[in-house]
């Protein structure tokens, strides 16, 4: 019964997460974008990246703060989505903007710190999609928990460069990024450390019925 429950759960993840492509498609394709179509589907697909890579992280602050690891199970998935928004969103940066034309594409992802920053974080998350399998979680062991704490350098990369994609300062990239830092605080092992004893003590104080009287 809790496997059914955890594969639907996991079910409507994947619907939820595909749904903001869909509709990105379907306006693409029937030119309700607006007057530069390419440049939205660029900042859409970048948003979802930083937003699916920023939820990523949530499942364990939740663990930590509640002592609940209920969310554990779509960690991987959301991270994945965020691979995907970000190479979508580079694609359309670097097919539908420039159209693979090294001579105008180059430049443009050397000259700026934002390219820079944006191209950087996609190349972190690649290592951690490859090795996201239970059988590369088998291979690498302890090395796993080690490779994977490149999510939190990458999320703070996407973050400068979602800021610098503005000339003025925008509600939207500071909001994601007191977002981002409040998750990242949480991981500070002492922060950590007091959070998950508090989560332990909790869980305890609702496993025993003496507790509840």
């Amino acid at each position: 019964m809790r496997s059914r429950k955890t594969l639907w759960f996991r079910i409507v993840v994947h619907i939820a997460a595909l749904l903001p492509l869909l509709v990105l498609v379907w306006g693409y394709w029937q030119d309700r974008l607006g007057p530069d179509p390419i440049g939205e589907a660029i900042r859409r697909t970048g948003r979802y990246a930083i937003i699916f890579l920023i939820l990523s992280l949530v499942p364990t602050a939740v663990r930590l703060v509640t002592g609940s690891g209920i969310l554990l199970k779509i960690r991987r998935i959301l991270g994945l989505y965020a691979f995907v928004y970000a190479a979508l969103h580079f694609l359309a940066f670097a097919w539908l903007d420039y159209g693979f034309d090294l001579s105008f594409l180059l430049p443009a992802l050397i000259d700026g710190r934002r390219t820079l920053l944006g191209l950087a974080a996609l190349i972190m998350l690649i290592p951690l999609v490859i090795t996201s399998t239970n059988g590369w979680i088998r291979r690498l062991g302890k090395n796993w928990k080690r490779l994977h704490r490149l999510a939190y350098l990458a999320s703070v990369l996407a973050v400068l460069h979602y800021v610098w994609s503005f000339k003025e300062l925008r509600v939207a990239p500071v909001v994601a990024g007191v977002f981002l830092l409040s998750l990242l605080v949480i991981r500070v092992p002492p922060i950590a450390d007091l959070l998950e004893r508090r989560g332990r003590r909790k869980r305890l104080q609702d496993d025993d019925p003496d507790s509840k009287c």
